[in-house]
């Protein structure tokens, strides 16, 4: 396993957050194996609990104008995603961070906040099959790829929804650490890890192949 030194991920937290875009990512990086590599930390505007979709609150570690250094940062999806967009706060949070994270990553919906930050334009992307639509919306500059269940293209990584985020996530570790940890990682989550960027079977559910 390659040495690698320690990164921090900034998750970032709004109300209507869907909870498995953010945790089920935080499982993977946040597993023992590879708390040599990572360090996590949960942001919102204001430090404190931040409900999501589903109802159950996440502690919010710092808030948005702390100027600790974040390597990697995450943007979930969720319902609350449609209120955000038009949030400049958010949005300029997400650009400024982008602007100096190593990669930048979002998991379903997310992407429609990095589209209107303008962190995807002239970059490939994708985002959740049913809501596709809207999020291609908030960035008409941007390539989407209908079909993928991620993308990475330079230092952004995008997933379709909600369990996306766990292959995307396990796919970024790989990239940091090496192969044999995320092999690690998704044995000890007996979680079955899609490794193909391209498997994706909800693009024809919902009409977009």
């Amino acid at each position: 396993m390659t040495t690698t030194p320690r990164r921090t991920l900034g998750v970032l937290l709004f109300p209507g957050f869907e909870l498995l875009d953010v945790f089920g990512p935080l499982e993977a990086f946040g597993m023992r194996l590879a708390r040599d590599h990572f360090e996590l930390v949960l942001v919102a505007e204001r430090v404190g609990p931040v409900p999501s979709a589903q109802g159950p609150q996440a502690l919010a570690d710092l808030g948005l104008d702390d100027p600790r250094r974040l390597d990697l940062i995450l943007v979930p999806g969720g319902i609350g995603t449609r209120k955000e967009v038009g949030n400049p706060r958010i949005i300029e949070w997400i650009e400024k961070r982008s602007a100096t994270a190593e990669l930048v990553l979002s998991v379903c919906t997310g992407a429609g906040l990095l589209a209107r930050a303008g962190v995807l334009d002239g970059r490939r992307a994708t985002t959740n099959k049913a809501s596709f639509a809207w999020v291609v919306e908030q960035g008409p500059h941007v390539d989407w790829i209908e079909e993928a269940r991620w993308v990475e293209d330079g230092n952004l990584f995008t997933s379709a929804g909600v369990s996306a985020g766990i292959d995307m996530t396990l796919a970024v570790i790989a990239k940091l650490t090496g192969p044999e940890l995320a092999e690690q990682i998704a044995t000890a989550m007996e979680y079955d890890w899609h490794r193909d960027p391209t498997w994706d079977p909800f693009a024809s559910v919902h009409g977009l192949v």
